[in-house]
């Protein structure tokens, strides 16, 4: 199997790099997570107009790409510039879901996400759930032609921002099955939803999402009724994709950062890169994150194979990415000392942004274990 990059991918990935370098930097990215928004609207057109947002989404449903290594190129060229606009939320989780159970009319607030007048996020995560995506509590009730929604939502990337959520809910069976969980479209602003924003330690924000007598028209289900799980995991499953790849550009970034510094601080007279010590360390990181891109390279393979080969890919990424990507933070900054820690240096945000990938849409254990369930039933 091939896996070059078409010419396409590799004048975007080099225009996202360039753009981002140049424009992106770490100081203007340090002043845009201090704002209250935590975002930039004047930078989140420009990646529009990159077309970061329509690589992310399929031709057929109004983008240009939205296969497994155009999600890998953008989010590896996002992970090196620390990228926290909601890009991820919005033309990934919430449009791939749209895409897959969506109506015309539905399918319709793509174009808005893709130019990015519509911003858009996906709420599914609950107060007291661990990554379980078939734990929903949150309810969806019938009332004449359409819904009324209880309960809540937590950590939800950038719902301050949003436009437009994307939740599931709970329409039939048990708190832990898979049938009868349904996807709702929920505008900003409805009546019965609160949005309540904090900031995370990595510099982005969340939301928490409270629906009290939320009502919803029969047009916001998103698919049928109970038949929401296969959706969940397509969209969580190229969620996934983009977080190891995003996870791929921060460990380049922080082994470049890491690299320069062991070729010119000093000590006793002499580099600190000629230690034989630091230097097998430094081998052994340019190793596993070797080992980390071939994960990520077979994810991006799989992303549109059979289910079982997929998800398992998928997984084994994800379950590695969280290993290789915490033992990057800790080895960079170890090999820096002291002045690794400190917050104007780079290489502590990247560091935080590697632990807390770990723990988006799955941690490490919690893959390992999906893993070892999914090759049973492959058995």
């Amino acid at each position: 199997m091939n896996f070059e990059h078409t010419e396409e991918r590799r004048m975007l990935a080099d225009s996202l790099n360039r753009f981002i370098a140049e424009q992106y930097t770490f100081e203007a990215r340090d002043r845009i997570a201090a704002t209250p928004e935590g975002m930039s609207t004047t930078f989140w057109q420009q990646f529009a107009e990159l077309g970061v947002l329509g690589a992310l989404v399929r031709e057929e449903d109004g983008g240009f790409g939205g296969a497994g290594f155009d999600i890998a190129v953008v989010f590896e060229a996002l992970g090196r510039g620390l990228v926290i606009e909601p890009i991820l939320g919005s033309a990934v989780l919430a449009a791939q879901a749209i895409a897959h159970a969506g109506n015309a009319a539905q399918r319709a607030h793509l174009e808005g996400i893709v130019d990015g007048s519509v911003i858009a996020a996906f709420a599914h995560d609950e107060p007291g759930s661990h990554y379980e995506m078939t734990r929903v509590t949150t309810t969806a009730v019938r009332s004449g032609d359409g819904w009324i929604v209880n309960g809540a939502k937590s950590v939800v990337a950038q719902g301050e921002a949003a436009d437009l959520f994307v939740i599931s809910a709970r329409t039939g069976g048990a708190v832990d099955e898979e049938a009868g969980i349904s996807l709702f479209l929920v505008p900003r602003g409805a009546a019965g939803l609160t949005v309540t924003g904090s900031a995370t330690i990595d510099g982005g924000r969340v939301a928490e999402l409270a629906f009290d007598g939320l009502t919803l028209g029969a047009d916001a289900l998103l698919g049928q009724a109970g038949q929401g799980y296969a959706t969940l995991e397509r969209a969580f499953g190229c969620g996934v994709l983009a977080l190891c790849a995003e996870s791929l550009g921060a460990m380049e970034a922080a082994k470049a950062a890491t690299l320069d510094y062991l070729r010119t601080r000093k000590q006793f007279g002499m580099v600190i890169g000629s230690f034989q010590a630091l230097q097998h360390r430094m081998a052994d990181l340019l190793l596993e994150v070797e080992q980390a891109r071939s994960s990520v390279i077979n994810a991006a393979a799989a992303l549109d194979g059979d289910r079982l080969n997929r998800e398992k890919a998928l997984s084994a990424a994800k379950m590695s990415i969280g290993r290789i990507g915490t033992l990057v933070a800790e080895e960079c900054i170890q090999l820096h000392g002291g002045i690794g820690m400190t917050w104007e240096l780079p290489l502590a945000h990247y560091a935080k942004r590697l632990v807390m990938i770990d723990h988006q849409l799955g941690d490490e254990d919690h893959h390992l274990q999906r893993y070892i369930t999914l090759s049973r039933e492959a058995a």
